[in-house]
């Protein structure tokens, strides 16, 4: 199992899509109202492994958010890693700590995900990972090193986190 975890409209299901684009029997709904997502998605991909799209917190989350996601991290001890999202035009906001702090006292492995790079420019964007890149090294514990960027409109950096995926799944069926 990996899920996916950040801010309402940071792009969890529009990422979720563009990742297993390439899975037939991984169907995804986008909706283009921010907050859509009230429930946890599971979505198998294939018979390899399963994806979580997690309620977005802040903006329009569900009032039960908290209890229903953090029960879900701690007892799910086949959670093979966490992808905290991150918007590159905002960065890291206050509500990102909530899922930060979870994870961190969880134990959980987790992943720094930036996505809609498509709408930052370059010299933005490099600003964002030098803060992120620097916040992951002197404030966490569990969390990756490397950050991914990513876009789901232009597909920019999918092929990679598709990749990583593979790898910590120990499914190279994605990267095909």
């Amino acid at each position: 199992i990996v899920c996916f975890i950040g801010r309402s409209n940071v792009g969890k299901s529009s990422l979720i899509k563009a990742l297993f684009s390439l899975a037939p029997d991984v169907e995804v709904r986008i909706s283009k109202t921010p907050g859509h997502t009230k429930k946890m998605n599971f979505f198998k991909v294939g018979k390899h492994f399963t994806v979580v799209d997690m309620p977005g917190y802040g903006y329009r989350a569900p009032e039960d958010f908290a209890d229903m996601v953090e029960t879900y991290l701690k007892e799910r001890s086949n959670l093979k890693r966490t992808f905290l999202l991150v918007d590159s035009v905002v960065g890291i906001q206050k509500t990102d700590n909530i899922a930060i702090e979870m994870c961190e006292e969880f134990a959980l492995p987790y992943v720094i995900v930036l996505t809609k790079i498509d709408k930052s420019s370059k010299g933005h964007l490099l600003k964002q990972v030098l803060e992120i890149q620097k916040f992951v090294n002197t404030k966490t514990q569990g969390c990756f090193p490397q950050l991914f960027a990513v876009s789901a409109v232009t597909f920019s950096g999918i092929h990679l986190l598709r990749c990583f995926i593979a790898n910590i799944t120990g499914n190279l069926y994605l990267t095909n």
